[in-house]
């Protein structure tokens, strides 16, 4: 057992940081990790986090391992924002924290999980960041994680070491969830050939049949869309899907959060109206759970475009003859028909389409329009039955 078990197609990558945790030569304080989503770049940060402070290098099973794993050790701080940004403040905040000499450990270790989220309407927090790196405290090191470096401002990427994750095996995949998660062989397979190896998005297709419906329910929309009433119809499925999604996943946190709020600060809950200075407390709550919820479902979306995605992908793999792996298998015959009706240049038109809505919604295009205008260019040319 090791800290790198669950890093699965990344023997480069464990090769370089376990060097790195056992030869402080090969140290530095600052290093970026980028990787396409589900390649875990988290999880290749959280175990570097653990085998610098492990005493045997990352052994997985001392409390120094097992603490830095799971978010608990004293000197591993890990920042997962769930708005749409990283506040200039906590940054502020973080930046004061690494000028600390580590408490319990080896190191103190601050991961930025989301780092591409520095600059998403501000370079202030990333130059908050900048000072830090540009005057590192020694035993003190940064991991940031993003999807590309094209994410990470030059200034913050030109003082970090890079790491680059791949997409894992879709073998590696299922093999991970049936060791660490027990899945069936059968549906671990299919799991990780839906999510295109994302580990996570795999984790949760096995075990989450209300998940493998809605993404049943997005691949159908392929061979659907044929008049412009289809179009603006299978817009509007995608923006439901994803509002279902977030209300389900979201409304019963909210409702802990607001009544651990209200606990905390000694309030009735049952009061018809509360004091201003908890009004004002529960605003900002509202005010945070609102953000939230808002790139919660921009991420339900792009998920749901990546899956629609795939089967234009793989139309277009039949199309060309090639003998590249299906990604829906279990899907074959709307495959066959899209590749039927479609030319290989429309196909990657479709595609073309489809990424152009992501790129909108990341640029905070109101989702309904951008599915909308994307719905209407993947309008099938002729009668699929035909």
């Amino acid at each position: 057992m090791s800290v790198w078990d669950d890093l699965v197609g990344q023997e480069p990558t464990v090769e370089t940081l376990s060097r790195a945790a056992t030869d402080e030569a090969s140290m530095t304080h600052a290093w970026l990790f980028t990787g396409p989503p589900g390649s875990g770049r988290s999880t290749a940060a959280r175990a570097f986090a653990a085998a610098l402070q492990c005493p045997r290098g990352g052994c997985g099973e001392c409390r120094e391992c097992r603490t830095a794993l799971d978010g608990t050790h004293a000197d591993v701080e890990v920042v997962a924002t769930e708005g749409l940004s990283i506040k200039v403040s906590q940054m502020r905040d973080l930046v004061q924290e690494a000028a600390l000499r580590p408490s319990v450990g080896r190191w103190r270790v601050i991961i930025i999980e989301d780092a591409d989220r520095l600059t998403a309407y501000s370079d202030a927090p990333a130059n908050a960041l900048l000072k830090a790196l540009e005057e590192p405290t020694p035993r003190t090191v940064w991991m940031l994680c993003a999807p590309s470096l094209e994410d990470v401002i030059i200034t913050l990427r030109s003082r970090s070491r890079h790491v680059r994750l791949r997409t894992p095996p879709v073998h590696a995949v299922a093999d991970l969830l049936q060791r660490r998660d027990g899945v069936d062989p059968a549906m671990a397979l299919y799991a990780a050939r839906a999510a295109q190896s994302h580990i996570g998005l795999a984790r949760r297709l096995a075990r989450d049949e209300g998940a493998r419906i809605r993404r049943r329910d997005v691949v159908s929309l392929a061979t659907r869309i044929v008049g412009v009433g289809d179009a603006i119809g299978a817009a509007a499925d995608l923006a439901q899907i994803a509002d279902e999604e977030s209300s389900a996943s979201g409304a019963e946190r909210d409702a802990a959060e607001r009544a651990h709020l209200l606990e905390v600060l000694g309030a009735d809950p049952a009061a018809r109206t509360q004091p201003p200075h908890i009004r004002a407390q529960l605003t900002a709550l509202e005010k945070e759970q609102k953000t939230r919820a808002t790139r919660f479902g921009r991420d339900v979306v792009d998920r749901s475009l990546v899956d629609l995605a795939s089967v234009y992908r793989d139309a277009l793999v039949l199309a060309l003859g090639s003998t590249v792996e299906l990604v829906n298998q279990d899907a074959i015959d709307r495959v066959r028909a899209l590749a039927r009706v479609f030319t290989a240049e429309a196909l990657l038109g479709c595609l073309d389409a489809i990424a152009e809505a992501r790129d909108r919604i990341n640029a905070n295009v109101p989702p309904l329009l951008a599915l909308e205008a994307m719905a209407l260019q993947l309008r099938v040319p002729r009668d699929l039955g035909a």
